[in-house]
């Protein structure tokens, strides 16, 4: 049956039906795939295997992503440089490229440069663009298209309302991916080079997390031999929102990267302890560094005796001098010290064979790797430059006041030692009462031995929240190549909160990585921001504060309750709404709101848990809230938020974080009064 000519949804619903089926034929090409003639043993026949399953995984057809969001219809043939267009060609612009029985493109890769024009192309530079057109979807399914004629003079300027529509649509289950809303400005650092690290300030809701995925996405599209080789990671703030955002990258067709926190990093010990917030602070600090490599270098000693090498019948004597000249010498290289110690019994058995070559003798490499081996020189090795474990370095920088004095003699004042000696000497490695902030030194400490292997490029997000040292910890990991740093300085919680980005980009190792700031909002209602604003001056007064570009000012409301009642009935309100619902409380009021919720009858999950039709509720602790965004908040007791931490500024930074977690609206409840510095007015 023909599509008639004069009607474009059915057209348009056409060439999906039509790139579904030659994706479909994609994937049957890729599993009928006979590889038994081409590999020439089992692990070449194991490795093709499992590169042809992930292209198998990658050509999967989901059934809620559209292939396709969008068309571009040039007016002329893009640039020379291009293999596919004519004049007047049309592209559909895609999660992934889809391509007929003969070739030639059906779906055009949203990272393939010809696709750039979607996001860029405006009335004043169309772009050589006659025509972008968006498409509106339900489910899986073709419902609207809207268009927009670039080249046209006579045509004004509009918001999209296709557009609006997607940027506000209920969100329930993981964080999707933003392809089809990608902004010009987003859509300048997505597309930056690989070879340069960008770091993005983004208040709430400006798409920062979304940016820096999007971004490893491309990197991997435009350099994917280079990154398969180096590896890329993208680093979270704790396992609920790694979980939260694990869908992104798949649904973009990427199988392959890596997703870890900080402590996954540098979990070379059991975790056991915690820190009080002055001893993190200290262990935090980037100073440690110093008082790490002091500690690790006191270990090398100079040689007092000489080495008496015994080969056959002949002695060869190397002098204590020369080999503290030996020992020297590798000191000024300023290499890594396990580095070190290997190089040192090659040294000396160098000089072993220059006595030899002067009596005579005309020594090989296996001579000079045999008196290597040596037992004299192995002695001497020992005793000179003994091999150190970090774990137990750190053991007793720790539990050794004296050994920590030393060391630290000019970088740390008394009372800063004091803070991060145990109370009780630890045993051993084994049974020391570890903390994060413990396992981010031995990290130090084994990247000071042996180095730390680098990948080509790593994201890193909620970066407000790190450590000098954990910087150092993620800059050790991108050392040759580069990264993606991602935060907000207004969201930062930690004691040890970052202060600004060039401070943290030194001690990440990137000192001119480019800085760039995203101040509209997509996410978060007017009505939301503005409120949650008021609290920028008190907690990060050089910030500019983000302003919301959805033309749906949202749901609003201060409502003050008599108890936990009252909250758990705006919940069943917001539960009427479509979409999923976040109930937000101070660490300490979790249980309680808890009880309230199950004697009520209302089912709800946790952070991290995927949401479901059925089960629209979570309970989300404050504490871990950052990073997570629901359709409608419930946020429970502010002042209960602000006194649940170590200090005030860092209260409001919580409560900060905990208001702008709404997409459509947000009940604020409260028994006791609200913080001053959100009483300003009051809003309804």
């Amino acid at each position: 049956m023909s599509t008639p000519v004069d009607d474009p949804l059915a057209r348009e619903r056409s060439h999906l039906s039509a790139s579904r089926s030659a994706l479909r034929a994609m994937r049957e090409d890729v599993e009928a795939l006979d590889i038994s003639d081409v590999t020439a043993n089992w692990v070449n026949a194991e490795v093709l295997a499992h590169q042809i399953e992930e292209r198998i995984k990658a050509l999967a057809d989901l059934s809620d992503t559209p292939l396709f969001f969008g068309r571009l219809d040039y007016l002329h043939a893009p640039g020379a440089e291009e293999a596919e267009g004519a004049e007047g060609e049309r592209f559909y612009i895609g999660r992934r490229h889809v391509h007929d029985h003969d070739g030639d493109p059906m779906v055009i890769d949203w990272r393939a440069p010809v696709s750039q024009p979607f996001y860029r192309a405006s009335k004043k530079d169309p772009m050589d663009i006659a025509l972008r057109r968006r498409f509106g979807y339900t489910g899986g399914d073709l419902t609207a298209y809207e268009d927009e004629h670039l080249s046209d003079p006579s045509e004004a300027a509009r918001t999209s309302k296709l557009l609006q529509q997607e940027i506000e649509r209920p969100r329930v289950g993981p964080m999707r991916d933003i392809v089809a809303t990608i902004q010009p400005e987003q859509d300048e650092i997505v597309r930056s080079g690989l070879s340069g690290t960008v770091c993005v300030q983004g208040g709430p809701g400006t798409g920062k997390t979304a940016v820096g995925l999007h971004r490893v996405a491309y990197l991997l599209y435009a350099h994917r031999e280079r990154l398969a080789r180096t590896g890329t990671l993208v680093i979270g703030p704790n396992r609920s929102f790694l979980h939260y955002i694990e869908q992104v990258l798949p649904a973009l067709g990427e199988l392959t990267v890596q997703q870890a926190t900080v402590d996954d990093l540098v979990a070379h010990v059991e975790i056991r302890g915690t820190d009080d917030a002055r001893a993190a602070v200290v262990k935090g600090d980037a100073r440690l560094a110093g008082v790490l490599r002091r500690a690790l270098y006191s270990h090398v000693t100079m040689p007092t005796e000489p080495v008496m090498v015994v080969r056959g019948s002949r002695r060869w004597r190397i002098p204590a001098y020369e080999l503290e000249d030996i020992v020297r010498e590798l000191l000024d290289r300023d290499i890594r010290y396990g580095a070190a110690r290997d190089a040192l019994p090659q040294r000396i058995a160098h000089a072993v064979l220059v006595q030899m070559e002067r009596s005579g003798e005309a020594p090989d490499d296996r001579v000079q790797d045999a008196v290597a081996r040596n037992s004299a020189v192995k002695a001497a090795v020992k005793a000179v430059w003994p091999a150190v474990d970090p774990a137990k370095l750190v053991l007793r920088l720790l539990s050794d006041a004296d050994f920590l004095a030393v060391h630290a003699d000019g970088i740390l004042d008394e009372d800063e030692q004091k803070a991060i000696l145990w109370a009780k000497p630890a045993r051993s490695v084994k049974s020391a009462p570890w903390s994060p902030a413990d396992a981010v030194l031995i990290d130090e400490a084994t990247d000071l031995i042996q180095r730390t292997p680098s990948l080509g490029h790593v994201v890193l997000d909620e970066a407000q929240d790190l450590s000098p040292m954990q910087y150092r910890a993620v800059g050790r990991r991108c050392t040759t190549g580069s990264a993606t740093v991602l935060g907000d300085l207004a969201q930062g919680t930690t004691p040890w909160a970052t202060r600004s980005w060039q401070e943290a980009l030194n001690h990440l190792g990137k000192p001119d990585a480019l800085v760039e700031e995203l101040t509209a909002g997509f996410r978060v209602p007017t009505d939301v921001i503005t409120y949650a604003s008021r609290l920028l001056p008190h907690i990060a007064p050089g910030l500019t504060p983000v302003v919301s570009i959805r033309e749906n000012p949202g749901h609003f409301e201060v409502r003050p309750v008599s108890g936990t009642t009252d909250v758990v009935d705006a919940c069943r309100e917001l539960l009427r709404h479509e979409g999923s619902t976040g109930l937000i409380a101070a660490d300490a009021r979790v249980p309680e709101l808890a009880e309230a919720l199950a004697e009520a009858g209302i089912p709800y999950l946790g952070p991290g848990e995927e949401t479901t039709q059925d089960t629209r509720l979570t309970l989300v602790p404050a504490s871990l809230a950052k990073g997570l965004e629901y359709d409608y908040v419930v946020l429970d007791e502010p002042q209960a938020m602000v006194d649940g931490e170590p200090d005030e500024r860092t209260g409001l930074r919580r409560l900060y974080v905990a208001l702008t977690r709404a997409v459509s609206g947000l009940i604020v409840t409260h028994a006791a009064g609200l913080p001053p510095q959100l009483a300003t007015t009051t809003l309804h």
